[in-house]
């Protein structure tokens, strides 16, 4: 009979045990919730570096290719102009929009 018991109440313990390490440590079930999460950020953020590799890729692509596509991106990115040509930069916000003077740059790099 105390053997039994003894038994029993071991097995118990070692359950209860066995249940902690199941659910609560550090390779249970909460640690694994928390993993996937991770798993599932890092996948969106490869998917969108992936895109974003993609694109540049294409741009260099252009970039050593196109002279067209080359003087189009001088002119938008670094505002420069043909001769007889005036430049015009207009305010990308409304606050800009208010401020006076703002966007009145003209002339010729």
């Amino acid at each position: 009979m105390f053997w039994r018991r003894l038994l029993i109440g071991l097995s118990l313990a070692l359950n209860v045990v066995l249940l902690y390490r199941l659910v609560w440590s550090d390779q249970g079930m909460v640690a694994y919730k928390t993993l996937k999460q991770q798993c599932t950020a890092m996948e969106a953020r490869l998917k969108d570096l992936d895109t974003r590799n993609l694109a540049l890729s294409r741009e260099i692509r252009l970039l050593q290719a196109d002279g067209k596509y080359v003087e189009k991106m001088i002119r938008k990115r670094l505002n420069f102009v043909k001769d007889n040509e005036i430049l015009y930069i207009f305010p990308e916000t409304q606050a800009e929009a208010a401020t006076p003077g703002a966007g009145s740059d003209e002339g010729k790099n």
